[in-house]
């Protein structure tokens, strides 16, 4: 697997924690995000990059780091394709990715640690959509995520 990562300034420090646990978990990484701690890449323009990488196909997962998340999951969810969710726990991490089948999870360099960063970042790689749940929830989740296909091809037509 590899992953498109990014951070601004806010998750410079972030990003760089979880790029090395990806690396010395084997996972390959591409790094879109400022490269430097000064670096004044806005987060949209970071978040943008990556998350049309998302949709183009590119990368199958990506991982967005700002002062809170939010202001990279506002931007990344504005991509057909991409489902982004900030968590800020474990728990959010492994429902984001059971329950929506997120592809782009987003942290806060504010208010995230690094310790914390591990954690959920590890719950979100290795949960699978529906994972966990019983089948009648499983057919709800799969027929669910028809619906909102046809929700996004609606609102991304060309």
């Amino acid at each position: 697997m590899k992953i498109a990562i990014g951070a601004d300034n806010y998750g410079y420090q972030l990003k760089e924690a979880v790029k090395n646990f990806l690396l010395e978990n084997n996972i390959e990484v591409e790094d879109y995000g400022i490269t430097d701690p000064e670096g004044e890449t806005p987060y949209y323009q970071i978040a943008d990059t990556v998350a049309t990488e998302i949709a183009a196909g590119q990368f199958q997962k990506g991982i967005l780091i700002c002062g809170t998340g939010m202001g990279m999951a506002i931007i990344a969810n504005k991509h057909p394709g991409v489902y982004a969710a900030v968590c800020e726990n474990p728990v959010a991490a492994e429902r984001s990715r059971s329950i929506n089948d997120s592809n782009v999870l987003t942290m806060g360099g504010m208010v995230t640690t690094p310790a914390a960063a591990k954690e959920i970042v590890n719950t979100w790689l290795k949960t699978e959509f529906t994972q966990g749940w019983e089948k009648p929830i499983v057919d709800w989740l799969h027929n669910s995520k028809k619906d909102i296909d046809r929700i996004e091809q609606d609102h991304f037509k060309k």
